[in-house]
């Protein structure tokens, strides 16, 4: 009775058993592969792109003059004010003009003296000659004669030679603009003693138009000697400036001069670009970045920035492969061109990459195009939650 039981129990768990077996079965045939993930996609292909090479620059003046004395002497007049506009032959500094005013007349003085010897001396040349002529002189008295007149003038010539040197000083110790600009602050004082050559009295220099020079590597020195020459590349405002306040001056440029040799401790070579400064925006010796459009690239391929992943300095993309499942790609990107980025390597013109919904694919996983909205909607949705058993 005892065996009848336990057979009958047997029986029983293993018909439970294969019931539930089966129904598990059955399930996840009904659960199925999951979803395709929605995502936004772009076919590579390849664009012309210009880009933008920034370069420091320093603002310049393209004409600028240190004024030094050239006689000594103590300050006497001041005629200007600190940084203001001056014109080309303006009164600036005045030196002690009493010792050059004596000086020059003084020469004068020497020069009348050297004419009144040499009328003297040409009135006894003439005399001697007449009477040497009617033989009632010796000629050696002629002879001294015209030695004396020989002399006198050279001493007129000397006398001469020295007033206008005393000219010279007696101008110079009044210090004039000798350009059209602005002055800096005075590097001296009413009264300071100035020796020639060597006291610094101040700076002018012309402020419209001004110039950027930039430090360009060698192996661009073909690309802007050719915008140097080119008409049309002020036309094209190839060369802007950014401001320090990052504001950007868009008034146009143009190469004025390229330096004649390479610095050999840099490998770049000096670039000056001159920009009109009517208002005054640009002031000599500012740091500033110029910004110059590279139009040379030519055609790159180029995809949207943001289908771009960085992951341990390493820079990947998703791409469709086949059956629509996702493939990872590691890419080498270069210049970012707005919203884009140019791709080196690592793609090829029309394969087919992820850009909205990134982040919910997995390696392996079978993706859906859709519009970028309904991917970011997916996206930004909450996870779904687990199904009940």
């Amino acid at each position: 009775m005892n065996t009848h039981y336990i057979k009958l129990s047997i029986a029983i768990l293993g018909s439970i058993t294969l019931a539930s077996c089966g129904g598990g079965d059955k399930a996840a045939q009904q659960q199925g592969p999951p979803p395709a993930t929605p995502v936004s996609t772009y076919t590579v292909a390849e664009q012309p792109v210009t880009t933008t090479d920034t370069y420091p620059g320093i603002v310049v003046a393209l004409n600028e003059v240190e004024l030094r004395p050239q006689v000594g002497g103590y300050i006497t007049a001041i005629y200007i004010k600190d940084g203001q506009k001056v014109t080309k032959g303006q009164k600036l500094y005045e030196i002690d003009r009493t010792k050059y005013l004596a000086a020059y007349n003084a020469a004068k003085a020497d020069v009348a003296v050297a004419k009144a010897n040499r009328d003297k001396a040409k009135k006894d040349a003439d005399r001697y000659t007449k009477l040497a002529a009617q033989e009632a002189v010796a000629k050696q008295r002629v002879d001294y004669a015209l030695t004396d007149l020989a002399n006198a003038e050279s001493q007129v010539a000397a006398a001469q030679a020295a007033l206008a040197s005393s000219a010279n000083d007696y101008q110079r110790s009044v210090i004039v603009s000798p350009l059209t600009g602005t002055i800096g602050i005075s590097q001296v004082k009413l009264g300071a003693l100035a020796s020639p050559g060597t006291t610094l009295l101040n700076t002018v220099s012309t402020n419209d138009p001004i110039a950027v020079d930039i430090a360009v590597a060698q192996a661009e020195i073909p690309r802007f000697v050719q915008l140097q020459k080119s008409t049309s590349a002020v036309k094209d405002s190839l060369f802007s400036i950014e401001m320090p306040d990052k504001s950007v001056y868009k008034r146009r440029g143009r190469i004025v001069a390229i330096d004649r040799a390479v610095d050999p401790a840099t490998g770049t070579i000096k670039v000056r670009i001159s920009y009109p400064n009517e208002g005054g925006n640009l002031v000599s010796g500012m740091n500033v970045n110029l910004l110059a459009l590279n139009k040379e690239i030519g055609n790159q391929i180029v995809i949207p920035y943001k289908a771009v992943t960085e992951q341990l300095g390493e820079f990947n993309v998703i791409t469709v492969g086949d059956s629509s499942k996702a493939v990872p790609k590691i890419i080498k990107v270069g210049r970012q061109v707005d919203q884009n980025i140019v791709v080196t390597s690592g793609l090829k013109v029309g394969e087919v990459i992820v850009v909205d919904g990134v982040q919910n694919v997995r390696p392996g996983a079978v993706v859906k195009a859709v519009s970028p909205q309904e991917a970011n909607q997916a996206a930004g949705a909450p996870a779904a939650a687990p199904a009940k058993k």
